[in-house]
């Protein structure tokens, strides 16, 4: 390549929690360059968390992590045309990569769910995650499920 790979930008922690990962998702969640919505939507969702699992001894931010890493992936498969055909080839995902992953498939469930505010969507996914339940815990298998069938092609790796 001629061009140099761009530096990584350092991602500032965020106010209350004073953490990185709360600030990646907050950027994940957002539109239109409205943050300050996107960190009220998480607070919002966090202390919604907080009241419904009262008799659970995590914090929010605990189970809110606990979650992410429920439905983060480890595998995921790649289309590759190989002679004409169309293999789904799977491969390992790189760290960055879950992290991402693993933000839009709950941000993506969470709006996708009707009726109530994304507030109150994303906490009772988070809370559906943290229990190895939800959509996009469902999503992370069905991934794992395709990875699994397709092992025989794991040879014609990228």
């Amino acid at each position: 390549m001629r061009k140099s790979k761009p530096k990584k930008r350092r991602i500032l922690p965020d106010p209350v929690y004073n953490d990185t990962r709360v600030t990646r998702f907050v950027n994940d969640m957002m539109w239109q360059g409205k943050k300050s919505i996107s960190f009220k939507i998480f607070y919002d969702a966090l202390k919604i968390v907080e009241n419904k699992m009262k008799d659970s001894e995590d914090s929010p931010l605990e189970i809110w992590k606990k979650a992410l890493e429920n439905i983060t992936p480890s595998v995921e498969v790649k289309s590759r045309r190989i002679g004409g055909a169309t293999f789904q080839v799977p491969s390992e995902v790189r760290q960055d990569r879950k992290i991402s992953v693993s933000h839009k498939w709950l941000i993506g469930v969470a709006r996708k769910r009707s009726g109530k505010s994304m507030a109150e969507n994303l906490a009772f996914e988070i809370m559906a995650a943290y229990n190895s339940e939800g959509n996009a815990f469902k999503k992370k298998e069905e991934m794992h499920r395709m990875a699994e069938a397709n092992k025989a092609f794991s040879h014609f790796k990228f």
